[in-house]
């Protein structure tokens, strides 16, 4: 059975708890490395400049591919195409308060391309497949099906500085409502 991946979040999700895996990042600059984006281009995120919201997330799915095993039992896991159909819808808002938005994953830009035209997607999906970022910035990792991933955490980013960390993330769908608010104190 394949989930339906627009659909809204089932209810019961196990919420993620502050493990402190997050603490460390305020006040860190970007690393100056490169991520392949879906736009076909590499983006440098040492040298972003203004507001730029990054959010990272487990991966997404794909119609017609089942999630890892027990995905809707790991905290946090679950929400990836809710939470970026939410910056989708707040884009205009995002953009109006200044901020570019990008999503990261460790999976592959073949793999974000086919998300980034299903959901309709304005924005860039950064590949951190061989987690640079990550292991950079020491983002909180997990491991299911062999696959590892970058549990879920919205930066948000001031001339190439960690200003606010949203971590954990719960729900996802709403992130992006938390995201403007904070922008627009700020």
């Amino acid at each position: 059975m394949f989930p339906d991946l627009d659909a809204p979040l089932p209810e019961g999700l196990p919420i993620p708890v502050d493990d402190g895996a997050c603490s460390h990042l305020l006040g860190l600059s970007l690393p100056s490395l490169s991520l392949p984006a879906t736009t076909g281009r590499l983006v440098n995120l040492g040298a972003l400049s203004g507001r730029v919201v990054i959010y990272c997330y487990p991966m997404t799915g794909q119609p017609g591919h089942a999630l890892p095993a027990a995905w809707n039992e790991i905290p946090g896991a679950r929400g990836c195409t809710p939470q970026s159909c939410a910056f989708r819808d707040h884009y205009r808002e995002l953009g109006a308060l200044g901020a570019a938005v990008y999503g990261l994953s460790t999976q592959d830009t073949e793999y974000q391309q086919e998300a980034v035209a299903r959901l309709h997607l304005p924005y860039p999906l950064l590949s951190d497949a061989q987690r640079a970022f990550a292991k950079a910035l020491d983002l909180p990792l997990f491991e299911v099906d062999g696959m590892i991933l970058i549990k879920r955490v919205t930066l948000m980013i001031e001339d190439g500085k960690i200003r606010k960390v949203f971590y954990p993330v719960f729900p996802p769908d709403r992130n992006a409502d938390e995201v403007l608010e904070w922008l627009r104190c700020h």
